[in-house]
């Protein structure tokens, strides 16, 4: 029985041409700045998004916990919308690393009310004063929804008025951009820093890419070496990352339809699916039990995460055509069994 991997985006292989070039990559020592594969990946990837310079990491959470790190001060806050990552899946790194705290604000389908964010600010010395502002594109717990331009460009003018520094945590910004028929650069502009992930939709083995001035790199760098992040000849990983640049958004449209052809099939067998947030390559349904289901799935060779009581699926490069038809065949003996 072939196994249909849902849980993440994060479950692709590298393909043989990413082999390839991993197998061939010149290296050097990338903690003293002389790996020409990384120096490579992050021109690639600042030019790609429109920011001066590019800082290649192991994971989303390290790129995430850099910015915070460089735009903090110990004891000030974090505005985010609900759901945040850097407030559900980053295990207290923000109050461990910057010492701050965070501050949620309402964000129905992952969009904050500019006027609400607005509000969250604090000067107060009875309160925390606010630091940073931060916008997650796509929103992962919301759904996998988009963020669109409007609301962003929102956002960021409620953090010029209020002269705060603003993060983008993109982990999934190329779907964003092939959801809004946008650019990458397009959604990255007015930010202050950006995070991107190219071990998700694009298909690498391993690793994201913190974008930011150039004035922040040198800092940047001291802390990525501070983490532990340092990762010698790591052009082995950076030339998977290049070709997970160049070619890994050309296939992100297919992953947003196989997950609305299964939205609306789970749909059609009386699970509850918001389509509304089937914006890009996750769906989000709430049966009555999340965990059993999980497990019972799992049985069937159908692998999906429950989180907080909703199961998530995550479509992806590594499906085939026919996984999707399958998965929900599956799904349904399941379901008829119980």
């Amino acid at each position: 029985m072939r196994v249909i991997d849902l849980r993440s985006d994060t479950v692709t292989k590298p393909t043989p041409a990413m082999r390839k070039a991993m197998a061939e990559a010149e290296v050097g020592d990338d903690v003293y700045s002389e790996d020409p594969t990384v120096n490579r990946l992050e021109a690639l990837a600042a030019e790609i998004l429109g920011l001066e310079a590019g800082l290649f990491v192991p994971s989303g959470v390290m790129s995430n916990q850099i910015a915070l790190m460089l735009h903090l001060r110990r004891g000030y806050e974090v505005i985010a919308p609900e759901g945040a990552h850097i407030y559900e899946y980053e295990p207290g790194s923000l109050a461990v690393l910057s010492g701050g705290t965070i501050r949620l604000v309402r964000a129905p389908y992952g969009i904050p009310d500019p006027a609400e964010v607005k509000a969250a600010i604090h000067t107060s010395i009875h309160q925390a004063p606010t630091g940073l502002i931060e916008l997650e594109n796509t929103h992962n717990a919301a759904g996998g929804t988009v963020v669109p331009l409007e609301a962003q460009r929102a956002v960021q003018q409620v953090a010029r008025e209020a002269s705060l520094p603003i993060h983008l945590d993109g982990a999934r910004l190329f779907n964003a951009a092939v959801a809004l028929g946008s650019s990458a650069a397009e959604l990255a502009r007015g930010f202050d820093t950006v995070s991107i992930c190219l071990s998700k939709g694009l298909g690498a083995p391993v690793g994201s890419v913190l974008l930011m001035p150039k004035a922040l790199r040198a800092e940047a760098w001291r802390y990525r070496k501070l983490l532990g992040g340092g990762m010698r000849q790591a052009g082995v990983l950076a030339a998977a990352g290049i070709l997970a640049l160049t070619e890994g958004p050309k296939l992100l449209a297919r992953d947003h339809q196989m997950a609305r052809t299964l939205a609306e099939g789970l749909a059609r067998l009386g699970l509850e699916v918001d389509l509304k947030t089937v914006q890009t390559n996750m769906v989000y349904f709430r049966p009555k039990d999340a965990s059993g289901l999980a497990a019972r799935l799992a049985q069937v060779g159908v692998l999906c995460n429950a989180l907080g009581g909703r199961i998530r699926l995550v479509t992806h490069r590594d499906l085939s055509d026919e996984d999707i038809p399958e998965a929900l065949r599956r799904i349904e003996s399941v379901l008829v069994e119980t």
